[in-house]
């Protein structure tokens, strides 16, 4: 399934499965077409209205939270966390995502992750959060986790993070563009040796 997971930089995935999903689509290079497109919270880095045109094709749905949906077109579905839907036949549910030591992502934001099912793997993209304590009750196979800190969780709290939701296998992001560089995705991988696989993508 990995093979299948591609890290185009900071919080954006391509994953290949029954259906292309895209999440948090920025500083696309390639043109595409997506079936399903997530986007997690308004923040120009997670919802650019310009590198979803370059993915989005008559039939892709967009799954993205009100604030966001105002700012694209097409097919959109909102959500808010705790919303769960089926389209094309994957399940999506839309989980919290928020700071609890800083004020980027007000938890009254009602602000997102996913966790979606693909290839009979669960996938967590976690979006724009720090650690939690709802990420106790997420069971997915995979999970996206953002290590960089200023924004979201630091590297240190990704690890506990990871440790909380037991994956089989977690992949480090939103590093490598805004803040954030290649130390923070290696710490994070560190902190888990022994205890949970870590993949770092390399970026394409």
């Amino acid at each position: 399934m990995l093979k299948d997971i591609r890290w185009l930089g900071h919080d954006t995935f391509k994953i290949i499965g029954e259906k292309i999903i895209y999440t948090d689509p920025y500083k696309i290079k390639k043109k595409d077409t997506a079936d399903i497109i997530l986007i997690t919270h308004e923040h120009f880095d997670h919802c650019s209205p310009e590198d979803v045109k370059k993915i989005q094709g008559p039939n892709t749905t967009i799954v993205t939270t009100a604030d966001c949906a105002k700012k694209l077109s097409g097919k959109i579905k909102v959500v808010k966390p705790g919303d769960k839907l089926t389209v094309e036949d994957i399940m999506i549910e839309a989980v919290p995502a928020y700071n609890i030591n800083k004020q980027f992502h007000p938890k009254a934001n009602g602000w997102v992750g996913y966790i979606f099912t693909t290839s009979g793997q669960r996938i967590y993209i976690a979006g724009d959060t720090d650690y939690i304590p709802e990420m106790k009750n997420f069971k997915v196979d995979i999970a996206l986790l953002p290590v960089s800190g200023t924004y979201v969780m630091t590297a240190e709290e990704a690890i506990k993070a990871a440790v909380d939701i037991k994956p089989k296998v977690a992949i480090p992001m939103h590093y490598g563009s805004i803040v954030g560089s290649e130390n923070d995705a290696k710490k994070f991988s560190e902190g888990l040796k022994g205890k949970i696989e870590v993949v770092i993508l390399k970026e394409e």
